[in-house]
């Protein structure tokens, strides 16, 4: 799992400032214990938030969630070691046992409990289609620097999945389920569900969707087993409107399509 890791920090090294990475925040490969871990639910990258203040200033301490050039001693990522490798590793690995950034996490862990799965566990785990956090949110980038931060890490969120234990990832959002299935050149089964429809007080209702499909390989990697995809259409963080019952609903359901997966 080193391999990964460090192709991410070659990566790293060769953005500026200027192209929105946190260039002093660590690669972050996964959340949670990727060895383990039979689910995985999938953003799209890391918020700056794993690394800053509501100010914006670095975390530190107690507070800090992952490794950084600050907290390895590091002048810059050129110069990392094996040893740095294992920290950070490590810090990905125990990310729910340290200080967890809850307020978002905690939203997902509530639709994995109710298939009997959670990040606290060690049953599931988080990963993102892009593992470099940005100092500004991912929507206000422009499309030709998101295009190349998908593609640039398209093979290593492919290693990562083929080397490790999950066999069913749960796309989060829209977003996702869109970048996701160009990513893996896969067309996902829509399926409209009427309870996640979001009400709104126009009368014009949000409707909700289920995304269902397999794969076995991303790009060019042979996954070597077949992993069952499911996703939804609300970003269930940022989604207006959206209610704990309809966040139960898809837990609920997922829960039940991640069991008939696994049987």
């Amino acid at each position: 799992m080193y391999s990964p890791l460090v192709r991410l920090i070659d990566q790293a090294t060769m953005f500026a400032p200027s192209d929105y990475i946190l260039d002093w925040a660590s690669p972050v490969p996964f959340f949670g214990d990727v060895d383990q871990a039979q689910v995985a639910t999938v953003g799209i990258n890391p918020s700056n938030r794993e690394f800053v203040d509501v100010a914006g200033q670095e975390l530190r301490g107690s507070e800090r969630r992952l490794s950084t050039l600050a907290s390895l001693g590091l002048p810059r990522w050129s110069q990392v070691t094996g040893r740095h490798l294992s920290e950070i590793r490590r810090s990905c690995a125990r990310y729910f046992k340290i200080n967890p950034y809850r307020r978002w996490f905690d939203v997902l862990d509530r639709t994995l409990r109710a298939g009997q799965f959670s990040y606290y566990d060690g049953s599931a785990c988080h990963l993102d289609l892009v593992a470099l956090a940005t100092r500004d949110k991912w929507g206000t980038i422009d499309m030709r620097t998101r295009q190349n931060l998908i593609n640039d890490g398209k093979s290593v969120l492919a290693q990562i999945i083929r080397d490790s234990s999950v066999t069913t990832l749960i796309l989060n959002g829209r977003s996702v389920v869109t970048e996701f299935a160009a990513l893996a050149s896969v067309q996902l089964a829509a399926q409209p569900i009427d309870s996640w429809a979001l009400p709104r007080k126009n009368g014009g209702d949000v409707n909700g969707y289920l995304f269902t499909g397999t794969i076995c390989a991303l790009g060019d990697v042979d996954l070597g087993r077949q992993v069952s995809v499911y996703g939804y259409n609300h970003n269930l963080q940022s989604s207006f409107g959206v209610t704990s019952t309809v966040i139960d609903r898809i837990g609920l359901r997922l829960g039940d399509l991640v069991a008939a997966s696994s049987r």
